[in-house]
């Protein structure tokens, strides 16, 4: 397995992931113009959002967006893990943790302070896998979308 940065060859099977993940937290219908900005952001040098994935054998098996921002409590940026997910037939296979590790080495490299993230409380089977390589720090997110 070849965890490395997305490429835009990579579009149709992101695309298949992305549908996959959207649909697992129950948005299977996101607004297609924000798939659209989703994907050109991580390509845009100005942005600071990035994706990588895990690949074996020319097929995507997982991937990760993640970004970088400051944070009112470090001097450095911080990195929000933002999107993880694994295709069914490569869960339990490393594939997460592949990546998560892969998201913490990015993370050394532009010298931020943590990597963080969230999950649903209902997301028990990645939670078991969050609990080693991370922290549980307790807190609970509050939301207002306008």
């Amino acid at each position: 397995m070849l965890i490395r940065d997305i490429s835009p060859r990579d579009r149709a099977q992101w695309a298949v992931l992305w549908q996959g993940y959207l649909e697992f937290y129950g948005v299977p219908d996101m607004a297609p113009e924000i798939t659209e900005r989703t994907w050109a952001r991580f390509f845009d040098p100005a942005e600071p959002v990035f994706a990588m994935v895990a690949e074996e054998g020319g097929v995507l098996l997982g991937l990760v967006h993640y970004i970088f921002h400051r944070n009112t409590w470090c001097l450095d940026d911080v990195c929000y893990l933002e999107d993880l997910f694994t295709a069914a037939a490569a869960r339990g296979k490393g594939v997460g943790r592949a990546l998560i590790e892969a998201v913490y080495e990015k993370a050394k490299a532009k010298n931020a302070t943590r990597v963080y993230w969230m999950t649903h409380k209902t997301n028990t089977t990645a939670q078991a896998l969050y609990e080693k390589v991370a922290e549980n720090t307790g807190f609970i997110q509050y939301r207002k979308s306008f």
